[in-house]
Parts: C-alpha cells; sequence; structure tokens
C-alpha cells in the first residue's frame, strides 16, 4: 500500500509541470496580437487589454455575468482596463467593439 501511494505521488509529481498554469482561454474575439490579464485585489478585480497589434483598434473588456467595459479607441502599445467587485463576475478577455 504504501509503495502505490509513493508511486501515486510520483507520478502527479512528474506531471504537475506539464499542465497550464492557468487552463481558461479568453472568450473575447479580439485580434491575437492584443494580450489580456486580469489581477484580483481583496474587494475588487481588474481586467487588461494591451493592444500590440501596431495599429489602432477599438476593444472593451469582457466580463461574464454582467456589463461588459466601455468601448475604447487603443492605439498601439497602449492598454485598457476594467474594474469590477469581486463576486460571480469572471474576466473573460477583450472583444474588438
Amino acid at each position: 500500500m504504501r509503495r502505490a501511494l509513493t508511486g501515486l505521488a510520483l507520478a502527479c509529481c512528474a506531471l504537475a509541470p506539464a499542465l497550464p498554469a492557468h487552463a481558461a482561454v479568453p472568450a473575447g474575439n479580439a485580434p491575437s496580437c492584443v494580450v489580456v490579464w486580469q489581477t484580483t485585489g481583496t474587494i475588487t478585480k481588474t481586467g487588461y487589454a494591451r493592444n500590440n497589434c501596431g495599429r489602432t483598434l477599438r476593444l472593451k473588456i469582457i466580463w461574464a455575468h454582467g456589463t461588459d467595459g466601455e468601448c475604447r479607441t487603443v492605439g498601439s502599445g497602449g492598454t485598457i482596463w476594467s474594474k469590477v467587485a469581486r463576486g460571480v463576475r469572471t474576466f473573460d478577455g477583450a472583444s474588438s467593439c
């Protein structure tokens, strides 16, 4: 029994590096040259989108279970953000608008 548990523990540890750090893929329809991420504080969470496309875009932050961020014009290299209260809202990336 102890040998089986040790083997199981080693197998889990060996597989851990192969798993992605964040399995969720943003659901927005922004071009692939737009980089998205979120930060979570104690009261709010903030979604970000950085335009790395080399041209001006119109983007908005997408949140599940509520209103999305406002549509904004973002120049090349620019970043937009949208802040919501922590809770059931989840960050779904960015979309063109």
